[in-house]
């Protein structure tokens, strides 16, 4: 892929205390200059995590963010290391490289579901992750991106908040 930058995810936000993980496909351009998980400020997902946990994640400073998540017992990483990605759309992804998934889910003690936030990394996902769900729970979720129209943001919190039962 001569001419295309190689662009490539963060590390994984965990504890040994997580019982849910919410996995994207990678982060997109807004998230990746600022840094941050989810930094485009469209992107639904902090709005729905904050009904997950009940806490106004937005108003929070992203470290405060990521904090509050641990302490509900969410962390977060996403299933592509690195991929070829021009834009930030996940259908635009070429010649990905997977994140270490087993490793990470099998080193979590108290891991009881992994969700998938949108289309291409549940499908990603699960496929990675099939031998272990004997034991977790695999749980696709409606995008959190506004380039996943079709469902309004209600109808995705109500998918989203069905995560609270893992939690307790």
């Amino acid at each position: 892929m001569t001419g295309q930058t190689r662009k490539r995810g963060f590390p994984p936000i965990v504890d040994p205390n997580v019982r849910v993980l919410v996995l994207g496909s990678l982060p997109g351009d807004a998230s990746l200059a600022a840094a941050q998980y989810y930094g485009y400020p469209r992107n639904g997902f902090w709005r729905l995590m904050g009904a997950v946990v009940e806490r106004d994640l937005v108003a929070l400073p992203y470290d405060d963010r990521l904090a509050a998540l641990l302490a509900a017992g969410v962390g977060l990483w996403d299933v592509h290391a690195e991929a070829v990605r021009p834009g930030s759309l996940d259908a635009a992804i070429k010649d990905a490289a997977d994140n270490d998934l087993l490793g990470l889910v099998d080193s979590l003690p108290n891991l009881r579901a992994v969700a998938f936030n949108g289309g291409t990394a549940a499908k990603a996902g699960t496929r990675l992750l099939a031998s272990r769900s004997d034991r977790l729970a695999l749980t696709p979720l409606p995008s959190s991106s506004p380039a996943h129209a079709a469902m309004g943001f209600e109808a995705k919190r109500e998918a989203w908040i069905a995560l609270r039962a893992w939690l307790t």
